[in-house]
């Protein structure tokens, strides 16, 4: 598919309003199969159907090392089962990395992504020939503050990566197609990538119980993102069928077991020591969901995305290739 330039992705989108079909008292109801409009950039076909779609790395139990080398690992070893960052990532691509940067928190309190598996993605994406790895988010701190607390902003740019503040003036209204969004306000750098690589950390949620990934890219939003609240699973599966995803990275080295998207205490946050890379992340999400207790088809966004034809709610039944590492 030939990808379209700026200009064209601009003008298509400056025809769309930033209308959000939120009917007082509407009832959702999803359609059995959905297929999402594909977007600016984005490319088609797969490694093949033999390729694995869910690797989940485990820290051998016994094993005792520091915490940022079990990070390292274990997103080196999920990215190597799913087959290497070069089934994702081409010579000369524009990667945009995607973790949770939301909060103006510390690492070992858990409500970001873990800074040594973004580090280590990034890393990935250099070697396998990305020509920039862009790092950002939506925080929902003050971004400058907030990447740096969060340990972010440093370990991305010791292995190259260049950080994004978002800037709310440039986001664009886009023709979403949604069944509960028709536009939405994206950031459209991040559309212009090559590849968008969801990293979010597995946390509770006060309102949705879980954040995963899906819930992760409404920090590629702007506009009123409080006005999702009102219809989330409905909005989560908008924007993930626009987007098409093709790379999720779920990090559980640590995990926030309540109090969340914040956090806070650290007597919430669990070390998991897991980290699962995949191209379902409604499976993601699923098995995203069991690490934190709950059955998957009781989370609504999961299941949500399950009968939107997003993904699988049974990850097992994708093979999931499970590795302990020493």
């Amino acid at each position: 598919m030939a990808k379209q330039n700026r200009r064209d992705f601009l003008k298509q989108t400056a025809l769309a309003t930033s209308t959000m079909i939120l009917a007082p008292g509407a009832v959702w109801c999803p359609s059995p199969v959905r297929a999402g409009p594909a977007r600016p950039g984005t490319r088609t076909g797969t490694a093949g159907s033999s390729a694995v779609e869910i690797a989940i790395a485990r820290l051998q139990e016994g094993v005792t090392t520091d915490l940022q080398a079990i990070a390292v690992k274990l997103t080196e070893a999920a990215m190597e089962s799913l087959g290497g960052m070069g089934r994702f990532v081409s010579k000369g691509d524009v990667v945009w990395l995607k973790p949770n940067i939301g909060w103006n928190s510390r690492p070992e309190l858990a409500a970001n992504t873990n800074p040594d598996v973004v580090a280590t993605l990034v890393r990935l994406c250099f070697e396998a020939g990305a020509k920039q790895v862009k790092v950002g988010d939506n925080a929902c701190n003050t971004a400058r503050q907030t990447y740096r607390t969060s340990g972010i902003a440093a370990a991305a740019e010791k292995v190259g990566a260049d950080l994004v503040f978002l800037d709310e003036r440039r986001f664009k209204d886009v023709a979403l197609q949604g069944e509960q969004l028709t536009t939405w306000p994206l950031y459209p750098e991040i559309l212009d990538a090559d590849l968008l690589i969801n990293v979010p950390v597995v946390k509770h949620h006060g309102l949705s119980r879980v954040s995963l990934g899906m819930k992760n890219y409404m920090g590629i939003i702007g506009g009123e993102r409080s006005r999702w609240h009102q219809a989330l699973p409905a909005c989560l599966c908008d924007i993930t069928a626009y987007l098409q995803p093709r790379l999720t990275v779920l990090d559980a080295v640590r995990v926030l077991t309540a109090h969340g998207p914040r956090g806070g205490n650290p007597a919430d946050v669990q070390q998991r020591n897991v980290v699962a890379a995949g191209t379902d992340v409604v499976a993601l999400d699923a098995f995203g969901a069991e690490l934190l207790g709950h059955e998957p088809a009781k989370i609504a966004t999961v299941r949500a995305g399950f009968e939107a034809g997003l993904g699988q709610l049974d990850y097992r039944s994708l093979a999931p290739v499970e590795l302990a590492v020493s």
